[in-house]
Parts: C-alpha cells; sequence; structure tokens
C-alpha cells in the first residue's frame, strides 16, 4: 500500500470525503478542506503530488478552524503553518529522514522518492525543520543536523 493509499486510508476511518479530481482550476489551489470533505485539484500530475497536498488538506481537519483562505490575516497564516507542519510529520518526520539515511537515500531526489514525496515538499519541510530544531536534533542514537546543511550521524555507544 502507497503512503498516498494510507492516507486515504485514513480519511475514511476519519468519515472524511474526498473528492480526487475537482475541478479547482479557477483557483491558486490544488487542493481544499472543509467540514469532513477534501477537493483535491483534478490536474495534479502525481500520485505522490496528491499525497503531499492530501496530507496538508488532512493536517487542516486535525489543526484547523473557520475558513481560513485569507492568508493576509495572521491568525489564518498560523493555522496553514501548523496542518503543513502536520502533513510533513505524517509524510516525513524526523523518523523518516533517519530511515532515508538508513536506506543509504541520502540525495534530495532519492530521499524524497524513498519518502513518497515530492522534492519540493521534502525541501519545504526541511526548511520548517531547519526552523524548529536548528542547528540539530537528537532521536535515539543519531543527531540529525539542519545547519550548515541536512546531516546525519550515528552515536556510537
Amino acid at each position: 500500500m502507497t503512503k498516498y493509499e494510507e492516507l486515504l486510508e485514513t480519511a475514511l476511518h476519519e468519515n472524511i470525503t474526498v473528492y480526487e479530481n475537482y475541478d479547482l482550476s479557477d483557483t491558486r489551489l490544488k487542493g481544499l478542506y472543509c467540514d469532513g470533505v477534501v477537493a483535491l485539484d483534478e490536474n495534479i500530475a502525481t500520485q505522490t503530488e496528491k499525497g503531499c497536498i492530501l496530507a496538508e488538506e488532512l493536517g487542516h481537519h486535525y489543526t484547523s478552524s473557520g475558513n481560513i483562505l485569507d492568508q493576509t490575516d495572521i491568525g489564518n497564516q498560523k493555522q496553514e503553518l501548523r496542518a503543513r507542519l502536520w502533513a510533513y510529520n505524517k509524510k516525513i518526520g524526523i523518523q523518516g529522514i533517519l530511515n532515508a539515511y538508513k536506506a543509504r537515500r541520502t540525495s534530495p531526489e532519492e530521499m524524497a522518492e524513498f519518502l513518497e514525496v515530492t522534492p519540493e515538499f521534502l525541501q519545504d519541510a526541511l526548511d520548517c525543520y531547519r526552523q524548529k530544531y536548528s542547528p540539530y536534533v537528537k532521536i535515539d542514537s543519531y543527531i540529525v543536523f539542519f545547519e550548515p546543511c541536512l546531516a546525519v550521524m550515528e552515536i556510537k555507544r
């Protein structure tokens, strides 16, 4: 089962209806969440990209309330960031970075493919983690560095 299919299962268990081929061409949006319904634009090129967008829209289900389309409002911007962080953690997370490292997928392209995310989604997640954890975060017997660049170090005991 792909990670996209897992997200569809999550939506199903949460009673969230997902419309995978919705016409959002009149908007700048690729996805939209409202009251238990997710609409994904019909022009999304790949299942990988669909998964990234679905993860963010599910993030809105778990973290947002009200109409946050007006992104000039600081409160709406904060809700958007919370939904994106939820999506990054769901699709990647620090553990995902470690799993990619252990699988020797260290280039951005290899890591994105391994994690079933787009390179842009991966970069956005790494930027977010860099802001949150910089310069590094320790997990189990590993240190994930975000400054000056992404690196993983295993701590030998």
